[in-house]
């Protein structure tokens, strides 16, 4: 199935979503994103028909406040990314620039949209004051607005009606969730233990995030979590403690993109944890996934696509 997917963002799990929904339930309540991001797992929870309410989150308020002008107001933020594109022709490099410089001003999340489609491979960075400075491809104009409106419509034909969209501390979900939920969580563990990552306005502390998932444990919550992972010997990031008795499946994403500029074989593979009662239920052992499986797992769904078709 071709899930739609209007914001480009480094770091999506758009590529292994079809993988990790295996570790779901098959129909269940609600599902929560506490760190959400493009909304990647919703998406393709919302097209399997998994659940019908969904909870998404994100502390980036810019991205979140997109998503919601995404799913609840398709037209208008389809117009406007059109509007937008079609201006930068005469100058397209200082057009952007000046996008740039009028969304950190504003924090006018339209003008959002168009820097995520048209920045260096979608790679959000931000600087120490929070604002945001990644540079555009200069090899190409960003995503058409023709495919842009389709996207859009497709993630509002999903979502629309069925979404909370918030961007508060993760904690503050984690408190307001119940044992009919299923959570997912994407956090920067990039930044865990202390350095801040350019890709997010803060890191969370590792312990502090352990304390929360304990804390899970023991409320007998349904959760998974992409958290650590390694490329080649090199592995990001101090695992989740083995106290917690999670289990343990690794998602074989391919090649990094530094080691192909460098020509070398180094392979990454991203973690995903699985809470006690979660794995117990979906009936999971512990499992390394070759990128091979999971492009059949892909084939093997259900053709399907979103039209253009203007929302009601």
């Amino acid at each position: 199935m071709k899930l739609p997917h209007p914001i480009q963002y480094q770091g999506s799990k758009r590529v292994l979503a079809s993988t990790i929904l295996r570790y779901l339930p098959h129909k269940f309540p609600r599902l929560v994103e506490p760190f959400a991001g493009t909304a990647a797992i919703s998406i393709a929870c919302a097209a399997r028909n998994k659940t019908n309410a969904y909870w998404i989150n994100d502390l980036n308020k810019s991205l979140m406040e997109l998503l919601e002008l995404i799913i609840n107001h398709p037209v208008e933020i389809a117009d406007f990314y059109e509007k937008l594109w079609n201006q930068q022709h005469n100058n397209s490099i200082e057009h952007y620039y000046q996008i740039r410089e009028n969304f950190n001003r504003t924090g006018d999340a339209r003008l959002f949209l168009y820097l995520l489609a048209r920045c260096v491979k979608g790679s959000v960075r931000y600087n120490t004051e929070g604002l945001f400075n990644q540079s555009p491809d200069k090899r190409r104009l960003g995503t058409q607005p023709s495919t842009m409106r389709e996207n859009i419509y497709g993630v509002s034909s999903l979502l629309k009606g069925k979404a909370i969209i918030s961007s508060l501390d993760y904690k503050a979900i984690l408190l307001n969730i119940n044992e009919d939920d299923v959570v997912y969580m994407d956090p920067p563990y990039q930044g865990v233990c202390g350095d801040r990552d350019s890709r997010y306005f803060s890191g969370i502390q590792y312990d502090e995030f352990v304390t929360a998932l304990k804390e899970l444990n023991t409320r007998h919550i349904r959760y998974a979590v992409s958290y650590d992972g390694r490329t080649g010997n090199k592995t990001f990031d101090t695992r989740l403690p083995e106290s917690l008795s999670l289990t343990l499946i690794e998602l074989e994403a391919g090649r990094s993109s530094q080691a192909t500029l460098l020509r070398r074989d180094a392979v990454t593979v991203e973690s995903l944890y699985l809470s006690p009662r979660l794995a117990q239920e979906v009936a999971a052992f512990p499992y390394f996934h070759k990128k091979n499986e999971a492009k059949q797992l892909v084939l093997m769904e259900e053709k399907g696509s979103y039209g253009t078709k203007i929302p009601k």
